[in-house]
């Protein structure tokens, strides 16, 4: 009577254990990111009224007669199964859809969490806002002239500096592709205006110097008379203000002598050759590169007092090439620059996350530029981390250590910004385990009573 009493006191101890933690779970059902936990029972050790007896000649085989003492908790697991995505609309919530786990620093203490409400603080630190723990991921360095994410470094701080400036850049390259119209009339000398006018195909396109002042390029393509399959093309910066910038075009070199250049084709329409008043002409196969100079207004002049040039290359396509490349055919002339590298002075005006978790910063000159990426952290066993309070985790002597890398890659899942992962509780399994645990902390006080009862029956017989 004894043992039933104590299995029962065991039966309402992890009961009550059970108890607390579905009343956790209910508690955090609407806990950003955070994962259930459920209790596991095991019976304790049985005391053995006699062994078990081998089978004999005689007779069988004997089982050994054991009662149990009691019921204890083997172990209460925290569950990550996928909680739902919620669209919140803030830009600094992040979502993880899969496995893995952020990673806050606090000190040097680091913290892992799948709570991504994120936000921002006054020195543009991406930080959890409820604690201050902050972000960690790998900030993007500039490496010829490219912005570069060296996710094989250590994790940092991640830092937004919104306002932060992007210096104006000269443009250095200017793109032109499409086609010239086989069809134009080509134009004899002494050609009145309107005449010259039918036969050019002109193009305008903005450029920047080095302090981010817009000029305006100009290249119009004249058919050679007598040459089928040949154009003159002439380059002028702010040809209202030509006589001072002094555009000059060479093939390869910034020595041009003149700021025209010709262009011929060949019997298919694809480049053939490009010629310049330097080099000659090139018909090698390659990028048709020309570097053109102009003088840039208001600037200081060199050493010798001249004034100073900029230099940035037009790019006509590759020879013999029809993609991304200024052809000719009996069609519709539609020759234009298309794209160039150049920029004004621009302030970060904002910043979006996409699913890899890189960071990029939009500025109010238009230009996009990485600014860093969120790190995400895996364990081999999950399940044995330690929760550390603030819905958080650390690292326990049976989760592993953490391998932290970028999201999508070695198990981790991807991200979502502008939503939240919310709490993988489910409320209809939470409310039946708990009337199965009421029920059974329930038993358990019944077989307390009965075997008080026994006892009351046993003390009774010296009456």
């Amino acid at each position: 009577m004894m043992r039933s009493l104590w299995a029962g006191v065991s039966g309402m101890q992890n009961h009550q254990t059970r108890m607390d933690v579905i009343g956790n779970n209910i508690a955090n059902v609407n806990t950003t990111g955070f994962k259930k936990g459920r209790v596991d029972f095991q019976d304790m050790i049985s005391q053995q009224l006699s062994g078990a007896a081998a089978p004999t000649t005689e007779v069988g085989g004997v089982n050994p007669k054991e009662v149990g003492l009691g019921v204890q908790t083997a172990a209460i697991h925290n569950i990550f199964t996928q909680g739902n995505l919620q669209s919140t609309g803030v830009g600094t919530d992040v979502a993880i859809q899969g496995n893995g786990f952020f990673v806050l620093k606090n000190g040097e203490k680091s913290f892992y969490t799948r709570n991504g409400a994120f936000g921002i603080d006054k020195d543009g630190t991406l930080v959890n806002p409820a604690n201050g723990y902050r972000v960690q991921g790998w900030m993007a360095r500039e490496l010829n002239g490219e912005m570069v994410i060296q996710t094989a470094a250590s994790a940092t701080d991640l830092v937004i500096p919104v306002g932060s400036k992007d210096p104006a850049r000269a443009t250095q390259n200017v793109n032109f592709a499409c086609n010239l119209n086989k069809n134009t009339p080509e134009i004899p000398e002494g050609a009145n205006a309107a005449d010259i006018a039918k036969g050019t195909w002109a193009t305008e396109f903005k450029i920047y110097d080095s302090f981010g002042n817009e000029h305006n390029l100009a290249v119009s393509f004249t058919r050679v008379v007598g040459s089928p399959n040949q154009w003159r093309a002439v380059v002028n910066v702010d040809p209202e203000n030509a006589d001072y910038t002094q555009t000059r075009v060479g093939l390869n070199t910034t020595d041009g002598t003149t700021n025209e250049f010709f262009v011929e084709f060949d019997n298919m329409g694809t480049l053939r050759r490009v010629t310049d008043s330097v080099n000659g002409s090139s018909n090698d196969g390659g990028e048709i590169l020309l570097q053109t100079s102009f003088a840039v207004p208001d600037a200081n002049p060199d050493a010798d007092g001249n004034p100073y040039r900029q230099t940035f290359n037009i790019n006509l396509g590759t020879i013999g090439s029809m993609r991304n490349t200024i052809t000719q055919s009996a069609s519709q002339s539609s020759t234009k620059a298309f794209a160039q590298d150049g920029y004004t002075l621009g302030y970060l005006d904002n910043f979006k996350i996409d699913s890899s978790g890189i960071i990029t910063g939009v500025y109010s000159n238009g230009t996009n530029r990485r600014i860093g990426q969120i790190a995400l952290a895996s364990f081999t066993n999950q399940s044995g981390l330690e929760k550390a309070g603030d819905n958080t985790y650390v690292e326990s002597n049976n989760s592993g250590q953490a391998k932290i890398g970028e999201s999508g890659i070695a198990g981790k899942g991807s991200l979502l910004a502008g939503a939240l992962e919310m709490s993988n509780v489910d409320l209809t399994d939470q409310f039946t385990d708990m009337i199965v645990t009421q029920r059974g902390f329930q038993s358990n006080a019944s077989t307390i009573r009965t075997a008080d009862t026994l006892l009351e029956t046993v003390l009774s017989l010296k009456r």
